[in-house]
């Protein structure tokens, strides 16, 4: 039976400062390399990992190396775990972009924004196949008892949470959160995965704020 953690990336400049991050190389915070260090040993304490697999962009990255750190695991870097593309979007406060574009904001949009791209970006829909594809890649490369560690980004991990508890896209992204670190793991048994514990955050107790 597989297991898989999924973790969100830790804390950056532009978290902190609520910009959209989409495919920028920004750099983990402070906070966010505590962050990092504290999931490692969670996960660390807690899983025997066999493989880590992480989103190439800068800061999944940078997370990703305190877990190969702890584990003694090198960690395979794939696009597929990428965040969204915002385009032309990307570094812009989040209120800024979908006050002013009322089709790409699920609360206001509802439906019609889970198709809507960014010029020059990614719909929410565009994002959920791209996730989706390499989650079922994964499932079908993981052994029997493997437990592979992921580390992406809060929107690739609303959408396949969502999927695989059969929730719609905007139901997904709206009604859940993922902390920075924020730790789930599934469990896969004959093929059908299973959610254990979603956006588990106790083990960031001791990281300042």
């Amino acid at each position: 039976m597989p297991t898989l953690l999924l973790a969100r990336h830790g804390e950056t400049t532009w978290n902190r400062d609520g910009r959209l991050q989409g495919w920028a190389p920004t750099p983990l915070t402070d906070r966010g390399h505590e962050q990092a260090r504290a999931l490692a040993a969670a996960v660390d304490t807690e899983y025997d990992v066999d493989r880590i697999v992480a989103s190439d962009l800068r800061r999944a990255r940078q997370t990703a190396s305190y877990l190969a750190d702890r584990v003694g695991r090198e960690p395979t870097f794939e696009s597929s775990w990428r965040e969204r593309d915002f385009g032309r979007y990307q570094g812009l406060p989040h209120e800024t972009v979908f006050e002013d574009h009322e089709r790409l904001s699920l609360k206001r949009a509802g439906r019609e924004a889970v198709d809507a791209r960014p010029e020059s970006g990614e719909s929410l829909r565009d994002v959920r196949e791209r996730v989706l594809a390499g989650w079922n890649r994964l499932l079908a490369d993981s052994g029997a008892d493997e437990t592979v560690a992921v580390v992406a980004h809060g929107g690739p991990l609303y959408l396949l949470l969502g999927a695989v508890e059969d929730r719609n896209i905007v139901d997904a992204v709206t009604e859940r959160t993922q902390h920075n670190c924020a730790l789930n793991e599934l469990r896969v048994t004959d093929g059908a995965p299973t959610v254990v514990s979603e956006n588990r955050t106790d083990f960031l107790d001791e990281v300042r704020t």
